[in-house]
C-alpha cells in the first residue's frame, strides 16, 4: 500500500471514530436520535469538501453511531445512506465556493437527512405517513442545519485558515 492510500485510510478511520464518538456524546444528552436531533458529529460532514477520505469515514462513523439508535436497523440503514449521499455530493461540489468557502457542501447533509431521516421518523409514528412526513423532514433538516452551519462552517474556516487543508487532500 502506498503512502497516499495509507494516509487516506488513516484519515477515514479517524473521521469515523470521531463521528461515532460525537454521536454517542449527543446521545448521552438525548440529542442524537429522533425528530429533532442535534448531532455534534454532523459538523464533521463538511470534511467531505476537503478530502475524499471523509466519504467512507463519515459513512462508517454514521453506521457505528447508529448502532445505538432506538430506531434499530432502519436507522442504521437509512441514516447511513443519508450520510453517504450527503458526503458524496459534498465532495463533488467542493469547488463551488462562496467567499472562498465550500458552503454548498454544508447544505447536502441538511437536504439528505431531512428527506431520508425525516421519512424514517415519520414511518414510526402512528399517524398517516403523508400527514407527518413534511413536518418531520423539516424538523430533522432544521437540527441538521443548526449543527452544519453553527459547527461545520466554523470547522471549514478553521481548516482553511490554519493550513490543515493541505493535510486533507
Amino acid at each position: 500500500m502506498n503512502q497516499s492510500k495509507t494516509i487516506r485510510l488513516v484519515q477515514g478511520a479517524a473521521i469515523a471514530a470521531l463521528y461515532a464518538a460525537l454521536t454517542y456524546a449527543a446521545s448521552a444528552v438525548n440529542l442524537a436520535y429522533g425528530a429533532v436531533q442535534f448531532r455534534f458529529s454532523e459538523a464533521l460532514t463538511v470534511l467531505a469538501a476537503f478530502t475524499p477520505a471523509a466519504i467512507p469515514g463519515l459513512t462508517v462513523g454514521c453506521f457505528l453511531g447508529n448502532l445505538g439508535s432506538p430506531y434499530g436497523m432502519v436507522d442504521i440503514l437509512c441514516g447511513t445512506l443519508a450520510t453517504l449521499c450527503a458526503a458524496a455530493c459534498s465532495y463533488l461540489t467542493r469547488n463551488i465556493r462562496v467567499k472562498g468557502l465550500p458552503l454548498l457542501s454544508a447544505c447536502f447533509p441538511v437536504l439528505f437527512n431531512g428527506l431520508i431521516v425525516g421519512a424514517e421518523v415519520a414511518a414510526f409514528l402512528p399517524e398517516s405517513f403523508l400527514s407527518v412526513y413534511p413536518i418531520n423532514a423539516l424538523w430533522v433538516a432544521f437540527g441538521e442545519a443548526v449543527v452544519c452551519f453553527a459547527g461545520g462552517v466554523p470547522l471549514m474556516l478553521a481548516v482553511e485558515k490554519t493550513g490543515l487543508k493541505k493535510y486533507l487532500k
